[in-house]
This record gives C-alpha cells, sequence and structure tokens, in this order.
C-alpha cells in the first residue's frame, strides 16, 4: 500500500465530511486554511525560500490567496488530484518519502482538532509498520530541541533511542508515537514512564 496516496485520499475525504471552518490541532488554522497550506506546498514550491525565510507570513500570504481562487471543495479536489504542472512532488518517489509523514499528520490534525474530533482509526499492522520506518528516518528532526533523549517504544517492544541521556520511555503504537513526536502531544495516546517534569519539558520542545 501507498501510505501517501492512501492518507491523501483520507484527508480529502474528511475535509469534505467536516467541512471548511471544522478546526484543526495546526493552532488558529481551520481545515480550509490547512487544506490552502497543503496545495500551497505542492504548487508553488517556487514560494518555498520566501516562506521559510519570512518565518511564516509568506505562508499566510500565498495560502489565503489559494482561498481566493479556489473554493473550499474545488481546492480539496486539487489536493486529492495531486500538483499541476511541474512539481517536485510529481517526481518518482518522491511523493511517497516526503508525503506520507505531511498527509498522515495533518489527516489526524483535522480528525482530532475541535471538542468533538472523530473516533480513532484501526491502521492495521502495515500501516503502522511503514509509520514506525518513518518514525526512525524523522526522529533526529522531531527532536532536535529536546533537552534529552528518550526512548520510543511499541506495546510489542520495538525501541527507538532517540538522542543521548535519555531520561523518559514513550510507549505507544507508531502512530501514536509519530503525533506525540511531531508537537501533538495533548493528544497522542501514549503512555510516558518518567519525571512529569521531564514530560513537561519534553512536550514544549517537540515539533517541527
Amino acid at each position: 500500500m501507498n501510505l501517501a496516496r492512501a492518507e491523501r485520499r483520507g484527508i480529502c475525504d474528511t475535509f469534505l465530511q467536516v467541512g471548511p471552518d471544522a478546526p484543526t490541532l495546526c493552532g488558529d488554522w481551520s481545515a480550509y486554511d490547512l487544506a490552502a497550506h497543503l496545495w500551497v506546498r505542492e504548487n508553488e514550491f517556487q514560494y518555498i525560500a520566501n516562506i521559510l525565510a519570512s518565518r511564516g507570513s509568506q505562508a499566510h500570504l500565498r495560502m489565503d490567496a489559494a482561498k481566493s481562487r479556489h473554493p473550499f471543495p474545488a481546492l480539496v479536489e486539487a489536493i486529492r488530484t495531486g500538483p499541476a504542472g511541474f512539481s517536485p512532488y510529481r517526481l518518482p518517489g518522491v511523493d511517497s518519502r516526503a508525503n506520507a509523514i505531511e498527509f498522515f499528520i495533518h489527516h489526524e490534525d483535522v480528525r482530532r482538532g475541535g471538542p468533538d474530533p472523530l473516533p480513532p482509526r484501526d491502521l492495521g499492522d502495515d500501516t503502522e509498520a511503514q509509520l514506525w520506518t518513518l518514525l526512525k528516518r524523522m526522529s533526529g528532526l522531531f527532536f532536535r530541541k529536546s533537552p534529552f533523549g528518550v526512548d520510543l517504544q511499541t506495546p510489542d517492544g520495538l525501541i527507538l533511542p532517540v538522542k543521548k541521556r535519555r531520561k523518559l520511555t514513550v510507549i505507544g503504537r507508531p502512530s501514536e508515537l509519530l503525533l506525540f513526536s511531531s508537537g501533538r502531544t495533548s493528544v497522542a495516546d501514549v503512555r510516558i514512564q518518567g519525571d512529569p517534569g521531564d514530560v513537561m519539558r519534553l512536550s514544549s520542545a517537540l515539533g517541527i
């Protein structure tokens, strides 16, 4: 199964289910804002350097422009179809490597946002295995600002040590560990072994 394609379809279905004004886990972004972000990321890659340099102001300008040009259903359909014209995300292998985590995490941002989150998904063993592989690849980036290291552990005993001076053990399914590591600590279904103070310090440092 191509996880990036599956999560692309899934988030588009969820967008249409919850509607443009639904809250997400991305701060004050609505579902419409998040859809615009995904569209800009794939279709206006020439602006990425300016967006990164501006620390977000350019990102909001491009998102607002995308929303002004595309009604919510059309924007969602454009995401479902994939980038038009030339985009690095159309190159062989790029979609599966670059978009699997992006679409999975943002899918859960939509599903778990607000006071009435959607019920948890049963992702299955194959998807969880793919997410574990992706977590191993991305853990250094997720924990780059962590004041100490951790052990990420699955319920069946797989352990991923991250950084030195490990003080905490975070236990959960790979999907939940990925959400925790990406900064969605308040909604991730994990169990943490260690000092509560260290848990608070770690939670405030996670994410990209």
